[in-house]
């Protein structure tokens, strides 16, 4: 279990789960400026996008003794989404903050990185429909920067080496030259409570 300093960023009491800490984000409202905001500013704010909650993910599974890892998966024509990873038996799950109702929360249950990321896949859509998931990145552990739970101007870092990190493909030209549209029914179930001007809008 890693002990925490007193001059750490104290977070609110009961997230001592991982479906806890989830929940505790799925009730802060989705963001949709474009600035980063830091474990202490997402408390202070109660706002964050999917870059903000898995740092304030990792942030809190941090304190239940998991390593603070997150992991971007990469899409075609759509914003990337970041996952907070935790591992449990040898199982990966995953804590996220998300604008779509499917891309959020993930039990341990896992064998590895590439099938946690794959039960995203049919989820991960764009508003034209577009299936647009096609990598991810290795994890990046959060404690090697200085003040990352505290300090905005860290985030900047921590996204600018999440850029430099190897990336993983998932599928090959073939299999993105047969993907189907997303149906209608599945696409406004991901829709659920969504914050429009959170959305991307892909290029005309």
């Amino acid at each position: 279990m890693r002990t925490v300093s007193a001059s750490a960023l104290a977070l609110p009491p009961g997230l001592d789960t991982p479906a806890r800490i989830q929940a505790f984000l799925d009730e802060v409202p989705y963001s949709a400026d474009r600035f980063y905001r830091c474990p202490r500013r997402v408390l202070a704010d109660r706002r964050a996008h999917c870059f903000d909650g898995a740092v304030f993910a990792a942030a809190a599974l941090s304190r239940l003794g998991f390593p603070p890892r997150i992991l971007d998966m990469l899409p075609e024509n759509d914003d990337d989404h970041v996952l907070a990873l935790f591992r449990v038996d040898g199982r990966w799950g995953a804590v996220a903050k998300s604008n779509f109702s499917g891309l959020r929360f993930r039990e341990p249950v896992y064998r590895g990185l590439r099938e946690l990321v794959m039960s995203y896949f049919e989820l991960f859509y764009n508003v034209l429909r577009e299936k647009t998931l096609r990598g991810y990145t290795v994890p990046l552990r959060l404690d090697a920067f200085a003040g990352w739970e505290t300090r905005d101007e860290t985030m900047d870092a921590i996204a600018d080496r999440l850029d430099r990190l190897r990336r993983i493909p998932l599928l090959t030209p073939a299999m993105v030259a047969r993907l189907s549209p997303v149906d209608p029914r599945s696409y406004e179930a991901g829709l659920l409570g969504v914050l429009p001007e959170g959305l991307y809008k892909p290029p005309e």
